[in-house]
């Protein structure tokens, strides 16, 4: 397999460690320097190994880029998108987006973890991220994220908003480009687990964008949808835990399970309230409003006394069910990251903490808005 150098053109090794010293002679020296080669028209980047694994960033321009397209794949991007949308543009696209995010995000780390491809070794590979190195590399659910959410942000707001659709593409494409690509940057994947990334979400997108209705209908209707929605998210959880033995995925498969749990339950209370109600067809399509100081305000307003809520109820969610969890399962509680790598612990904290963060999200903080006279 072809694996691509992390830091394609960023990073400049020093020369402190002989260890580190390649025979440019070598046939692996040249079939290293020609893949970097054939990424210089797409990335502008180059390499320089000598010996060292130390390094230091000669284009920061691009490192800043490549940083930015590797967030938009992370856990504080999804807990300030997700909320700014839901609360300022669009809920009913926010919410069938979430479903989809779900559905990507967890068929990927439990193929992953079925699969179970290790990540580019480095070296050859430099990386400039390590966070996620305990997990496997195949398929890349950054690139599944960053194929799934900008393509579906675009089918779900074609036809209900007015704007340039060919920019609208641009952009979509734009940002999944920039996260695959910082992904090869980053040194976390090869191509080939981009590329599977990618052709994953996109079978995911054709199999689930069309049911989207039927499941946001079932999810604000159904009577017992809060129970079903629970069970199901609950099971999935239990089954994802089971494939493998711990690593940082597990815990990100929990909150992404119990994050759509807590959205789905929350839609289907404002649906019995009438909270945040889908506008009529015949309103349809919306044009954006005018940019005004005012409406930017009331927004970043939104944002920050929401974003307040979600980290205390986090926050106070974290504090009871760990040490609850460990009580009940009888399980040291002296040493938090190790109680926190057992199923055990893990699971109903994860799932219970980001399930009332996601009900919180779409039912609570709009009530507050309501209070608060910031709808």
């Amino acid at each position: 397999m072809v694996l691509m150098p992390r830091n394609l053109k960023l990073l400049t090794l020093s020369t402190a460690n002989p260890i580190m010293k390649m025979d440019t002679q070598s046939p692996n020296f040249f079939f290293l320097m020609s893949t970097i080669c054939s990424l210089v028209l797409i990335l502008n980047k180059r390499l320089t190994r000598h010996h060292s694994t130390r390094c230091s960033i000669s284009l920061p321009t691009n490192h800043h880029l490549f940083s930015l397209g590797t967030e938009l794949g992370n856990e504080l991007f999804y807990i300030t998108f997700f909320p700014f949308w839901l609360w300022n543009i669009d809920p009913y696209v926010g919410r069938r987006l979430i479903v989809i995010w779900v559905w990507v995000m967890y068929l990927g780390q439990c193929t992953k973890d079925i699969i179970r491809w290790p990540r580019p070794a480095s070296p050859p590979v430099v990386k400039v991220e390590v966070f996620y190195d305990s997990e496997y590399g195949m398929p890349s659910t950054h690139a599944m994220s960053g194929t799934a959410i900008p393509f579906s942000l675009f089918f779900l707001t074609c036809g209900r908003w007015e704007y340039p659709y060919v920019i609208g593409l641009l952009l979509a494409s734009s940002w999944c480009i920039l996260v695959c690509l910082s992904r090869l940057y980053m040194g976390m994947h090869s191509i080939l687990d981009i590329i599977a990334g990618v052709l994953y979400s996109i079978l995911i997108l054709i199999i689930f964008h069309p049911a989207l209705d039927l499941i946001d209908n079932f999810n604000l209707t159904y009577k017992y949808a809060p129970l079903f929605i629970i069970s199901l998210h609950l099971g999935m959880g239990l089954f994802s835990f089971t494939l493998d033995t711990w690593s940082t995925s597990r815990g990100d498969t929990a909150e992404i399970l119990g994050t759509g749990a807590g959205i789905a339950c929350a839609s289907h209370v404002n649906h019995i309230f009438g909270i945040l109600p889908d506008p009529p067809l015949v309103a349809l399509p919306f044009s954006p409003p005018s940019i005004t100081f005012n409406l930017i305000a009331r927004a970043f307003l939104r944002f920050a006394v929401g974003v307040v809520v979600l980290l205390l109820t986090r926050a106070v969610l974290k504090a009871i069910t760990i040490p609850l969890a460990c009580k009940i399962f009888r399980i040291p509680c002296t040493d938090v990251l190790q109680a926190r790598k057992r199923m055990e612990v893990e699971l109903p904290y994860r799932y219970l903490t980001y399930g009332t963060v996601g009900f919180v999200a779409l039912f609570l903080v709009p009530c507050l808005f309501n209070y608060l006279n910031l709808s």
